[in-house]
């Protein structure tokens, strides 16, 4: 719980410590469809009930489902937070999972899959991670596979459930502003007879996934060819994260950012190019994206990987260090302004680290990044050797070139 006296928004959070990648084969795409079933409704509220009452609320109600958590979560004005909690408990613990819903919510997710193959964007990032990681359940797309979705029945569901919600891999989390003692009588009224009667599997995750993958070409029809070149990062609990975040910072996180400056700034090949920081549990990558055209997908390539290349022999200098760590801190600073990134945040803390970091702290850490904890990660994780590339749209039969490049 995090109290906000000055805002007038409390934000509420039931995350569960489970995810894409805890799924078997036979289950991939259970967790997200799971979480959209949440809202089809309970022994009190139908789905447009539901829906009615939270909007009477003037507030948000929302789920999503990440590869290691699972989170449904609520924003309201603070005079209606008890409203907020009673709904929220009622769709965790009473949803009905009925089988009409279910069938119906099928076509839904189904139509959401196909959504992601006609956005390139989102599509190329599934068929990178899957090339990364291929063979780990984290290297799955979250929504799952249209096979597995269409067999879901209600007993899967529930066995799911009753495998998977466990109370010691739940966290509530709270921020905003709320009267304390209140907010924690009505949770243990509506928890304190929440469990589970199936007996408990034993929980392990697969084995950490190893980054293996190499050159994936998916050639589809597009005006654009869009691409994603990987390297193994750190786990998200590493001691070294701050300094792997301001790493990513001066690669692509920004448009001061070396690739963004290079590659769109001075040589106008690209509109949209950035990296990012993808941390797990027990594994890490960070992502280079870019869409260009498709005669420009080389030129794109041997710039991403100059840049790479300076970073890892050259470092940084202290001014681009500089700069990293403001935005950083920036970053930060601005998402506390919202009750849901706090809550968040809390969460996540929990989850990740059994604790939580203040403020001071966080900050603390980022201004010990140093420019020589940069060099170091740039030299241990930029290496050429460990490279992955995916391309997806119309590059013709140019995968040779592209592995020359690799190589």
């Amino acid at each position: 719980m995090e109290e906000i006296p000055f805002v007038k928004s409390a934000s509420l959070g039931i995350w569960v410590e489970v995810g894409s990648r805890d799924e078997t084969d036979a289950e991939a795409g259970l967790s997200h469809f799971v979480e959209h079933m949440f809202f089809k409704g309970t022994a009190r509220r139908s789905a447009q009930q539901i829906a009615q009452e939270m909007d009477g609320l003037g507030g948000e109600l929302n789920a999503f489902t990440s590869r290691e958590t699972t989170a449904f979560y609520a924003k309201v004005v603070d005079e209606h937070l008890p409203q907020a909690v009673d709904l929220l408990s009622d769709l965790f613990r009473h949803s009905r999972f009925s089988p009409v819903e279910i069938e119906r919510e099928k076509k839904v997710v189904l139509e959401e899959i196909k959504m992601v193959e006609d956005d390139p964007e989102d599509l190329v990032h599934d068929l990178h991670t899957a090339n990364v990681w291929r063979g780990n359940p984290i290297g799955r797309p979250i929504l799952g596979e249209v096979k597995i979705i269409r067999a879901i029945s209600q007993r899967k569901i529930l066995d799911y459930l009753n495998r998977k919600y466990l109370p010691d891999r739940i966290v509530i989390s709270v921020a905003g502003r709320f009267n304390r003692s209140a907010l924690i009588r009505q949770l243990n009224r509506a928890f304190r007879t929440f469990g589970r009667t199936a007996e408990r599997e034993s929980y392990g995750r697969p084995p950490s996934p190893v980054a293996d993958g190499r050159l994936v070409i998916r050639r589809k029809k597009l005006e654009q060819a869009h691409l994603c070149l990987g390297l193994p990062g750190l786990p998200l609990t590493h001691r070294d994260r701050y300094g792997m975040y301001a790493l990513n910072t001066l690669l692509g996180g920004g448009m001061s950012s070396r690739l963004f400056q290079e590659v769109r700034e001075k040589r106008g090949l690209v509109y949209s190019i950035y990296s990012h920081f993808a941390g797990f549990k027990d594994a890490g990558m960070l992502t280079v994206y870019a869409a260009s055209a498709p005669r420009a997908v080389r030129q794109v390539l041997d710039l991403t990987l100059m840049e790479l290349r300076k970073l890892r022999n050259r470092g940084i200098r202290t001014d681009e260090l500089r700069r990293a760590v403001n935005q950083m801190k920036g970053g930060i600073l601005l998402g506390l302004e919202s009750t849901n990134s706090r809550m968040s945040r809390l969460a996540r803390d929990e989850i990740y680290f059994g604790r939580f970091f203040t403020l001071e702290e966080t900050l603390s850490e980022i201004n010990k990044v140093s420019e020589r904890q940069v060099r170091r990660l740039s030299e241990q994780l930029l290496d050429a050797r460990n490279l992955s590339l995916t391309i997806l749209g119309p590059v013709g039969s140019e995968a040779a070139r592209f592995e020359r490049l690799l190589n």
